[in-house]
């Protein structure tokens, strides 16, 4: 899908090698944090990867999966179909907080953060979707050449340019009012930044 709207470099790649990369999704979902009765937002979601383990860690929590392309939002709602605590959304990730019912435990985002044009500004729209205390957690590739990053047998990822290094998440996220709280291996070529919403922090929003 070609829509202007779109953070660049945030294509969906394809399943095969989605799989090959991200084999037990359920782990890196339990790694950074995701628990029983959580309220979670899969925040572009994209073919619901993700989307189907998060259903069922979170259960009888809430999952909202988010996504602007309504081709990928309709195939994470097709695995998804079984779980009466899904929720899909076609629309954009810097409208989130009018997008759900109330705020959220938890904010999950894989492999779209580096595209994304202003990313303290997205920071602060999941700031103010989450509870006081509520978990953003961004997952990225390390700042690691794309040579260097082979999913079967061929450089995958974005561009090198575009990569992150979780001290360069930390400056764009910290700013929206969180604090970061860990940084977890989520391999074999990522990390996991996981911030904080502070109890008594503004948005950048509300603070202008």
């Amino acid at each position: 899908m070609n829509d202007e709207r779109l953070f660049p470099a945030t294509v969906m790649p394809d399943k095969d090698w989605w799989h090959a990369l991200w084999p037990d999704p359920d782990a890196v979902l339990d790694a950074i944090g995701i628990r029983r009765g959580m309220d979670v937002v899969d925040l572009c979601c994209g073919d619901g990867h993700f989307t189907l383990p998060l259903c069922s860690l979170a259960q009888p929590g809430a999952v909202w999966a988010l996504d602007l392309d309504a081709q990928l939002l309709d195939q994470a709602r097709q695995v998804c179909t079984r779980y009466p605590n899904f929720h899909a959304i076609h629309g954009d990730a810097r409208e989130l907080p009018v997008q759900i019912a109330a705020p959220v435990d938890f904010v999950f985002v894989a492999n779209a953060f580096h595209g994304v044009p202003d990313k303290t500004a997205l920071s602060s729209a999941v700031h103010d979707a989450l509870k006081p205390g509520g978990r953003f957690a961004v997952i990225n590739w390390y700042r690691l050449p794309r040579e260097e990053t082979t999913v079967l047998d061929q450089p995958r990822g974005p561009d090198t340019g575009l990569r992150m290094d979780p001290e360069d998440v930390r400056l764009a996220v910290e700013p929206a009012g969180f604090k970061l709280e860990d940084i977890v291996d989520v391999g074999p070529y990522h990390y996991a930044a996981i911030f904080v919403r502070g109890r008594n922090q503004n948005s950048l929003k509300n603070q202008q």
